[in-house]
């Protein structure tokens, strides 16, 4: 081979390792562990992995289920690889509080207080853009004005500028399944506690295990998963807002 076909053919080797690196690089990047005798999923991928959310179908009824959410997508020639549920919701499935889906915003940010965990101040935003992923306390978002792709509010925070919330007691007793989101850098987390824990524990993976500066809770004994590496495709009552991450038909492993 001269120099000219190798210097073609290499390109063309380069080409291709970088398509197949990009393809992988979507891959839910899920692996099971055991922190503090409690067993965790702990899902990894990159803001521009494909990360959506879901909440209506084209009838406008609720989707709910990961299985809706993965016809939507083969019918844009998509595979799901992840999915999870994102966002506390009331009876109709409806989000209680900020959800914007495709830039469309189908729910204004709510700084209302009220019982239970959403609102448990400070609660926050988990966002995307065209060019990065965020959780953000509600007010932090709400000074910012931004304007994001995708976005669901839930509360808790978990984490708040590398401080747990203030709320959290070392001491608790109250133990559940829970979920959340945290972001590093470009890295998108999500945990899933499989085993009851309490906030103060679950806190702590975010900020000392995950490294994440900023956390949000998404839910707790609802929290449901779907991770086909892990054979996971959590069924149940159906859902609000649930987060995906898919990859063009065929890149999957």
């Amino acid at each position: 081979m001269d120099a000219g076909n190798f210097k073609h053919f290499s390109r063309a080797v380069l080409i291709v390792l970088a398509l197949a690196a990009s393809a992988f690089a979507c891959q839910a990047a899920c692996r099971t562990t055991s922190i503090e005798s409690a067993r965790y999923v702990i899902c990894s991928f990159n803001a521009h992995d494909g990360i959506e959310l879901f909440l209506r179908g084209e009838n406008g009824a609720p989707l709910g289920q990961f299985e809706r959410v993965r016809d939507t997508l083969q019918k844009r020639g998509r595979t799901l690889l992840f999915a999870m549920n994102a966002g506390m919701y009331h009876e109709d499935r409806s989000p209680v509080g900020l959800y914007v889906e495709g830039g469309r915003e189908l729910k204004r940010l709510s700084t209302a207080d009220g019982p239970g965990n959403f609102s448990m101040k400070p609660n926050g935003v988990f966002y995307l853009t065209e060019k990065s992923a965020g959780v953000l306390e509600t007010k932090a978002f709400a000074r910012r004005k931004l304007k994001p792709k995708f976005a669901t509010q839930s509360g808790p925070m978990l984490v708040i500028d590398g401080k747990l919330h203030p709320r959290f007691l070392a001491d608790s007793t109250s133990r559940n399944r829970r979920n959340g989101v945290g972001v590093k850098g470009s890295e998108v987390i999500f945990a899933l506690a499989d085993d009851p824990v309490t906030f103060h524990q679950f806190a702590r993976v975010f900020r000392d295990v995950l490294k994440t500066p900023n956390a949000l809770y998404l839910d707790g004994s609802i929290c449901r998963l779907y991770a086909p590496e892990l054979n996971r495709n959590d069924f149940g009552f159906p859902l609000g807002p649930i987060v995906a991450v898919s990859a063009p038909a065929g890149q999957q492993r």
